[in-house]
C-alpha cells in the first residue's frame, strides 16, 4: 500500500541548490533510513514530507487519511504544560474514545450509550493506554510526570517529542535523528520497540547499528542522484561498493573512449556531416563521463604531535558529587600512551561531567588529577563552536592554526584538512551562518584538530554528523597515535575506535571493562538478568476512570484482560526470536544451555498468563 510519492522535487536558498528532481515513495510497513552528507538537504527532506515546507518544484502526494507524525530535531512544544498533560494534549483519537468512555460511566442509565463507548474502548485497544505511555515515558527516563515543560532540558523535550509521536501509534513516523539525545538503554528499547510495533518509518538518523536493526530499506542521496538499497546498513554498505566499483570501471572506459574521439575530433574536415554532427554531440557527453570525479577522502596521515611523556594524566581517588547525587567516589585511574577509552553510561551519570574535570574546567571535590608536562588536551565539547560574525570557514580554522605537521617534514595545511572533511575550497570560503547544524558540528572538530593534540577527548563527536562524515572521523582517529577518550552512544563509532571502556553506573560506580561495546553487551546479557516486564506494571500511579458496575469484568480486570493479550503475543514474539538463536551451528554448550534457560522461563511466563487470561474469560461468560 502506498503511503506517499515524491515527484521530482526540488529546493534552492538563494544561488545554492540543495537538490533538485528527486522522486521516490514510500509503501506501508517500510522502515526507510534517508543517507546523505550533511547540507545537502536532509531536513528539508524531512520538513517538506511532515508538511512544515514546500518545495520549490514538484509535488508530495499523500495517500487519502493518512496519520502522519514528525519529530524534528528541536521539538515544538508548549512550556506551560507538564509531562503528562503534553501527552494528554495530543491529537490522539484514543483520547477521545476515553473521554466518551468516562462520560458514559456517569449516565449508567443510558445502556446504549454505555454499550457503544465500551465497545469503542475495546476495538481501539484504549484499556491499557494509561499503562502505555507510562511504560513508554518510563523507558525514556521521564519518570516526574507533574514536571513543566519549561524546566526540561533540549534532550529531555527531544525524548517527550518522541514519546508523544509513539504513543500516537501513526500510519508514517517521520524521524530526524531519533537517537540523539538517548543513552544507550534507551536506543536499545527503541531497537526493540520497532522491532514489534508495525510503524512505517522515515528517518534520517547517523546511528548505524539502529540502520542495521531497524531498517529494510536505505535511500542515498549521492552527488545529486538517489539510490535505493532493499536492505539493512550491511546490504547497502556492500552494494554501495559494487556501484562504485562499476562506476570507476564505467568511467576508466569512458576516458579512453575520450582520448579516441579526441584524436578524431581534432582530425576531422571542417565540412561537418549529419553523421559526424551526431558523433560531436556523443563526444560531449563522453567528456562529461570522463571527467566524473568521486569528491570521497581517504585519511592516511602520520601524525608528527609532540611525544607524551611517561607521565600522562593520573586520578587519585577522585571524588565529585552534586548535593545527594555521587558522580565518583575515590576514583583512580592512570591513563597510559596511545590508549583508547570509550565512556558510556546513562543521561546524567557523570560522563561530561568527568571529562571537564580531566580539562580542569570543573573542580573536584577531592582527590588530585596529575597531568604529564607535555600532555596538550584538545577538548571537542556538546557546546560547539562560537564563530565570530561575517566570519568564513577557513579564517574560522586559521584562528586556531595553519598547518598540522606530519612526519618526514611534510604537513598538512588548514585548507587541506577542511578538504579532508568535505570542504571544498569553494564551500571554505562561504561564511559559517550559511552552514547547516552538521556542518558547524564538523568545522568544530577541524578547529580542535588542527592544534595538534596529543590527547584528544571528544563528547557526543558523532551527533549532527552524516555517516559520510563519521567514516572520514573514525579513518583519522585509527591513524592518531596519541590518547583518545570518547563520550558516545554511538555503538558502531565505539566498537571502531575503543579498546576497552569506563562504564558509569550511577552512585559513583565506574567500572573498567578490557573490550568494545559489543563484548561489553555480550558480557551484560550473559548475566541473564531477570525481565522487569511485570514491575514496570506495578508503577501504575492511578487510574483515570471508575470500575463500571455495568461489566461482568470490573475496570481494572477489563484493563488486565486485554493487557494479558499484548503481554502474550510480545512473549511469543520473545520466544520465536529465541527460537531462530538455536538455528546457529557454532553455539557452545554454554550457549545452549542459557538460552534453553531463557526460552523455559519464557514458556513458564506464557504459562502463567494463559491460566489467567481463560480465567477472566470464563468470568466474562458467566
Amino acid at each position: 500500500m502506498n503511503y506517499l510519492t515524491v515527484e521530482n522535487i526540488a529546493k534552492s536558498y538563494g544561488e545554492l541548490t540543495l537538490f533538485e528532481g528527486l522522486s521516490f515513495s514510500v509503501h506501508k510497513d517500510q522502515k526507510i533510513a534517508f543517507v546523505a552528507k550533511n547540507g545537502t538537504g536532509k531536513t528539508s527532506i524531512l520538513k517538506m514530507l511532515a508538511g512544515f515546507d514546500v518545495p520549490d518544484t514538484g509535488n508530495i502526494i499523500y495517500r487519502k487519511d493518512i496519520k502522519v507524525a514528525f519529530l524534528p530535531q528541536e521539538p515544538i512544544l508548549d512550556p506551560e504544560l507538564t509531562i503528562e498533560q503534553t501527552i494528554f494534549n495530543a491529537d490522539n483519537p484514543v483520547l477521545d474514545i476515553i473521554k466518551n468512555y468516562e462520560k458514559a460511566l456517569q449516565n449508567p442509565e443510558d445502556e446504549d450509550v454505555y454499550q457503544k463507548a465500551f465497545e469503542q474502548m475495546d476495538r481501539h485497544n484504549a484499556w491499557d493506554f494509561e499503562t502505555q505511555y507510562k511504560q513508554i515515558l518510563f523507558k525514556l527516563k521521564l519518570d516526574n510526570l507533574d514536571q513543566k515543560v519549561s524546566v526540561l532540558s533540549g534532550g529531555q523535550k527531544k525524548r517527550l517529542s518522541l514519546a508523544n509521536a509513539l504513543i500516537n501509534k501513526p500510519d508514517l513516523l517521520i524521524l530526524d535523528e531519533p537517537t540523539n539525545h538517548l543513552d544507550l538503554e534507551m536506543i536499545e528499547w527503541l531497537e526493540a520497540f520497532f522491532a514489534k510495533e508495525n510503524i512505517t518509518l522515515f528517518m534520517v538518523t547517523h546511528d548505524r547499528f539502529f540502520l542495521e536493526r531497524v531498517c529494510n530499506e536505505i535511500i542515498e542521496l549521492d552527488h545529486g542522484e538517489l539510490y535505493s538499497y532493499k536492505g539493512n546498513y550491511s546490504y547497502y554498505l556492500e552494494k554501495k561498493e559494487e556501484r562504485i566499483a562499476r562506476e570507476q570501471v564505467e568511467t576508466g572506459k569512458a576516458k579512453q573512449l575520450f582520448k579516441k574521439e579526441l584524436v578524431w575530433m581534432r582530425r576531422q574536415p571542417k565540412a561537418r556531416t549529419t553523421k559526424s554532427k551526431s558523433r560531436i554531440d556523443d563526444f560531449t557527453e563522453i567528456k562529461h563521463k570522463a571527467s566524473q570525479r568521486r569528491k570521497d577522502h581517504v585519511v592516511e596521515l602520520e601524525l608528527n604531535m609532540e611525544r607524551l611523556g611517561s607521565k600522562i594524566v593520573e586520578l587519585v581517588k577522585l571524588s565529585k558529587s552534586f548535593k545527594d547525587k555521587v558522580i565518583l567516589d575515590k576514583f583512580d585511574y592512570n591513563f597510559q600512551r596511545g590508549e583508547r577509552v570509550g565512556i558510556i553510561g546513562k543521561n546524567g551519570t557523570g560522563k561530561s561531567t568527568f571529562l571537564n574535570m580531566l580539562t580542569q574546567t570543573t573542580a573536584p571535590d577531592s582527590g588530585k588529577i596529575l597531568i604529564g608536562e607535555t600532555v596538550k588536551f584538545g577538548y571537542y565539547t556538546q557546546a560547539g563552536i562560537t564563530p565570530k560574525p561575517n566570519q568564513k570557514v577557513i579564517d574560522v580554522v586559521r584562528d586556531f592554526g595553519d598547518y598540522i605537521p606530519l612526519k618526514k617534514g611534510r604537513q598538512i595545511s588548514a585548507q587541506q584538512l577542511l578538504e579532508r572533511f568535505l570542504f571544498d575550497r569553494k564551500k571554505q570560503y562561504d561564511f559559517v551562518e550559511k552552514l547547516s547544524g552538521g556542518e558547524r558540528k564538523r568545522l568544530y572538530l577541524c578547529t580542535i584538530l588542527i592544534q595538534n593534540p596529543n590527547f584528544l577527548i571528544l563528547d557526543e563527536p558523532t551527533n549532527d554528523l552524516d555517516i559520510v562524515t563519521l567514516n572520514v572521523l573514525e579513518d583519522f582517529l585509527l591513524d592518531f597515535p596519541g590518547c583518545l577518550i570518547v563520550v558516545s552512544h554511538d555503538r558502531y563509532f565505539m566498537d571502531k575506535i575503543v579498546d576497552h571502556l569506563l562504564v558509569f553506573k550511577g552512585e559513583g560506580e565506574v567500572e573498567n571493562f578490557p573490550g568494545n561495546y559489543t563484548d561489553y553487551r555480550i558480557y551484560e546479557d550473559s548475566k541473564a538478568p531477570e525481565s522487569d516486564t511485570d514491575a514496570e506494571d506495578k508503577k501504575e500511579k492511578k487510574n483515570w476512570k471508575k470500575d463500571s458496575s455495568k461489566a461482568a469484568l470490573s475496570y481494572n480486570e477489563q484493563k488486565e484482560f486485554n493487557n494479558l493479550e499484548s503481554k502474550i503475543k510480545s512473549l511469543e514474539f520473545d520466544k520465536k526470536e529465541i527460537e531462530q538463536k538455536f538455528l546457529n551451528p557454532d553455539l557452545t554448550q554454554d550457549q545452549i544451555t542459557e538460552l534453553s534457560a531463557k526460552i523455559q522461563k519464557i514458556m513458564d511466563s506464557i504459562e502463567e498468563k494463559e491460566m489467567r487470561w481463560l480465567e477472566l474469560s470464563e468470568k466474562m461468560e458467566g
